[in-house]
């Protein structure tokens, strides 16, 4: 069989994840945008399964939901108009998986995007909910007002984390010009 390559940085973490996501797992998606990786998780996660997802914008939430419908897996996320470094005041369980994308919703108002304050706290947030041997994606857009200012500051947060309890893996799309997008994985070991 001939697989479709798709070379865009949420398909290749949705393709890494899919190692760590089984029927029943419990996932997180701390910015639920227009709701593709909400399904995704929802998906992956069977019927079984339990999907958190956040979003400062109502109508970031509205899209997701109205997919979730459409998709038949409304029933299997909880949905919240929450900043995601709040999670932890909603999510009371361990998650197998949490995934992030920084930058704006796309087909939104570029002016409300993610802040490093709010997702370095979000990133700690979401490391004290991950299981052991969980792992938490985070896609990270640069440029626009205050890409590149939030990619150091998560990438220098990553770099200090203890080697004997995370395992951090930095991807890059290397020969494609103006600031693509950046997939890392942060595991739980």
């Amino acid at each position: 069989m001939k697989r479709k390559k798709d070379y865009q940085a949420t398909e290749f973490c949705h393709r890494f994840l899919s190692d760590y996501i089984e029927e029943g797992s419990c996932c997180i998606d701390a910015t639920c945008g227009n709701g593709n990786d909400t399904e995704f998780l929802c998906r992956m996660a069977g019927e079984a399964g339990k999907v958190y997802a956040f979003d400062i914008q109502a109508r970031a939430v509205e899209r997701t939901a109205e997919r979730l419908e459409n998709a038949g897996y409304r029933e299997r996320a909880v949905l919240y108009c929450k900043g995601h470094e709040h999670m932890a005041e909603y999510v009371k369980e361990k998650a197998d998986v949490i995934m992030f994308n920084f930058g704006y919703l796309p087909g939104g108002d570029h002016s409300v995007a993610t802040r490093s304050e709010t997702s370095l706290r979000a990133v700690s947030k979401a490391m004290g909910l991950l299981k052991e041997g969980g792992v938490i994606s985070l896609c990270i857009y640069s440029g626009g007002d205050t890409g590149y200012e939030e990619r150091d500051a998560l990438l220098a947060y990553l770099r200090e984390l203890d080697p004997k309890r995370w395992l951090v893996i930095a991807c890059s799309y290397y020969n494609r010009k103006n600031d693509p997008p950046q997939p890392v994985f942060v595991i739980r070991v």
